[in-house]
């Protein structure tokens, strides 16, 4: 007998599925851990509408492979993407995170010139996989 590896709920469908509604800008996949094809989202308009469409039965599978990804911890994945996302030229989710130095470089830099929030995308759920680590 065998026991079930335990799931966390590192991410959750619902902010997954509010995200999506600017899927075409490639929100949802940044904020799954998928840089790459958020990027191709954001650049092509989620190939032109097509695979944005196609994300809507996809959230729940990308929402999955997210939880058994990340890890677990006090810093909340949601509330870290939605500081970056309205917030992110003035650093605010990287003092959520502990990061206060870089935090304030970032509110005085507007997030270094905005490549600092960029590189935030395509990195923050490492980021934050990495703080609960600790």
């Amino acid at each position: 007998m065998t026991a079930s590896p335990v799931v966390q709920d590192t991410h959750s469908k619902t902010m997954g599925y509010l995200l999506w509604i600017f899927g075409f800008l490639g929100a949802h996949r940044f904020y799954y851990g998928k840089p790459v094809t958020g990027t191709i989202w954001l650049f092509t308009f989620g190939l032109l509408g097509i695979g944005w469409l196609i994300d809507l039965f996809l959230i729940p599978a990308m929402d999955r492979e997210a939880d058994f990804r990340f890890r677990e911890g006090p810093i909340n994945y949601s509330l870290s993407w939605i500081l970056l996302t309205f917030l992110g030229v003035f650093g605010v989710h990287r003092m959520y995170m502990g990061k206060w130095l870089t935090g304030l470089i970032y509110l005085c830099t507007g997030g270094l010139f905005f490549i600092g929030v960029l590189y935030d995308f395509w990195t923050l759920n490492e980021q934050i996989s990495q703080e609960q680590a600790r």
